[in-house]
């Protein structure tokens, strides 16, 4: 039990350093300090990492504590990513993005400068328990769609939309809901699919709706397959079952913190569509994010909501089974929702 509540205590220090840099100074990094220490015979990934480590205020040579956290998180964090291979996404390839500004909304491109660190792709559990944040960074400026409200950025196609998207793209057949619109890149994808017959998109934004069907929907090949429509998510969702959905897709959040309340609202709803396939944006996410609640609640020797839910366990092991992600799962259609409030 103590190395379980010790694993997720680096856990949670490995995420608050990443997210820490994310927020603050995802620049910090630039060329020129890569091309030192590459001239010396350090590849780029590993350059990039032991600069990021030092951005964060690890001294790996001194500290036991940060030894662990350079080893063991950023080493498997921190990934250089293929620009030329990104840009060969098919949303990429066909849709133009307008630079344009309407009301609250401004449509165009970001640009991801050279070696500025971004989230990658979902986050990683490895079976020693470890939640490993996936970083990456190009080692040129890479320009990605996005659509910004109110000047905060609301939506865009990077590679942690594209990467954490895959799997729920490949998951889909048949009839396909969609909550949550964006700038369609789910929508698209999945529209491209032989097996995908029909993709009804739920979003509650008129304005963001009317900029999709004017600039971006003309532009999907598969266009005839989707429709939009104005509605609110959770109300949709109790009576989608009348509809006979084969799957549906949610991605209503900005991040975990603004979607573990969301996604366990959607998930009390499920039943009403029993013979629907619920997917769900960043889940692994959300998961890791409520088995750390558990186990704060344990360290803390507290039986709160999350503790309440799973259940006395007999030990680490059988704790640890009842935290995984197939677990947690099963039962988040019952977690209150006051856990998200802590």
């Amino acid at each position: 039990m103590k190395q379980l509540l010790q694993t997720a205590e680096y856990n949670l220090r490995a995420l608050e350093l990443f997210s820490s840099y994310l927020h603050i100074c995802p620049r910090f990094i630039k060329a020129a300090d890569v091309r030192e220490l590459t001239d010396c015979g350090v590849d780029t990934e590993t350059a990039v990492r032991l600069l990021a480590a030092a951005a964060c205020g690890l001294n790996a040579d001194e500290n036991a504590d940060d030894r662990v956290l350079e080893e063991k998180y950023f080493r498997h964090a921190i990934h250089q990513l293929n620009a030329e291979e990104c840009r060969k996404d098919p949303y990429y390839q066909m849709i133009r993005m307008p630079e344009i500004t309407r009301g609250r909304w401004k449509m165009g491109y970001k640009t991801l400068e050279a070696y500025e660190l971004f989230t990658s792709d979902d986050l990683k559990t490895l079976r020693d328990g470890r939640e490993i944040p996936q970083i990456g960074f190009f080692t040129e400026d890479f320009r990605a769609p996005i659509v910004e409200e109110n000047g905060r950025e609301w939506m865009t196609v990077t590679p942690s939309e594209i990467n954490t998207m895959t799997a729920d793209i490949e998951a889909a057949f048949g009839k396909v809901a969609v909550f949550g619109l964006g700038l369609g890149y789910y929508a698209f994808m999945v529209s491209q699919k032989e097996n995908v017959s029909e993709v009804v998109v739920v979003e509650r934004d008129k304005e963001v709706i009317s900029l999709f069907n004017e600039f971006i929907l003309p532009q999907f090949p598969n266009r005839q397959k989707i429709t939009v429509l104005e509605a609110d998510a959770y109300a949709f969702a109790e009576t989608m079952g009348e509809k006979q959905f084969d799957c549906a897709y949610v991605d209503i959040w900005h991040d975990v913190l603004d979607g573990v309340n969301m996604y366990l609202r959607m998930k009390r709803l499920e039943h009403h569509s029993p013979k629907t396939k619920f997917l769900y944006w960043i889940e692994p996410s959300m998961l890791a994010w409520l088995r750390g609640m558990a186990l704060m609640e344990a360290a803390e020797g507290q039986t709160g909501p999350m503790m309440q839910t799973i259940g006395p366990a007999n030990g680490a092991d059988e704790l640890k089974e009842k935290l995984t992600d197939d677990a947690l799962r099963t039962i988040a259609h019952s977690i209150p929702l006051e856990v998200t409030q802590r």
